[in-house]
């Protein structure tokens, strides 16, 4: 058994529910570790419902395609793995959440799944489902922005979506394309340039304002 597989099913087996809960654990399970080992385009219905254990008419009846069910399986490990933190200020939140990225991207697990994701084909129903899968991610994570609005830490026109792209794509860049450690100090490094430019931003814009 792979070590991505193992993770997995460590994982599911830890979470507690009834019957419907454990099938569809199974099913994300099933499809999660289809996904780490064949990539997006080797997922099929009949697939996950072999690895899961369940009928294949099951499979589709609850999530249609297997392009809803890689969605349903990303999003709730991304919930799980990767919390909104609320530490009390912006900066907190953006080294925690940061934190967590990072070691989501170094398990077994984090790293198959953002190989598959990046290598990818993109047929229409992939691109929506990734679209899709980012668009929720970052729904959920303006909420470090809303309160750091409300705490007046921040400028009210700040895009949070930018914001969270500028912080999350160099550790994405470090793990996937130069393979190289991230370490806490990178990590506040990243958040506090952020702050740094967002602050420069706000500024000019009250400048041009006057």
């Amino acid at each position: 058994m792979s070590p991505v597989v193992d993770e997995v099913r460590k994982e599911v087996q830890r979470r507690p529910g009834g019957r419907s809960a454990r099938v569809r654990a199974a099913v994300l399970r099933a499809t999660l570790e289809a996904m780490a080992e064949h990539g997006p385009g080797g997922v099929t219905i009949s697939e996950i419902a072999r690895r899961a254990g369940v009928h294949a008419t099951s499979v589709q009846r609850r999530w249609g395609t297997a392009e809803n069910a890689m969605l349903d399986a990303m999003l709730t490990h991304s919930q799980e793995e990767l919390p909104i933190p609320d530490t009390g200020s912006l900066r907190g939140d953006l080294i925690a959440f940061a934190r967590l990225i990072a070691a989501y991207l170094a398990s077994p697990l984090g790293a198959a799944l953002n190989r598959t994701m990046a290598v990818a084909e993109d047929d229409p129903e992939r691109t929506d489902g990734r679209t899709r899968f980012w668009r929720s991610r970052y729904d959920a994570a303006r909420a470090m922005f809303d309160r750091a609005i409300e705490r007046s830490e921040m400028s009210a026109d700040t895009d949070p979506g930018r914001a969270l792209e500028l912080l999350v794509a160099p550790l994405h860049f470090r793990t996937l394309l130069i393979r190289q450690p991230i370490d806490d100090s990178l990590i506040e490094e990243l958040v506090d340039t952020l702050l740094r430019g967002l602050a420069d931003r706000t500024e000019r814009r009250k400048g041009v304002r006057r």
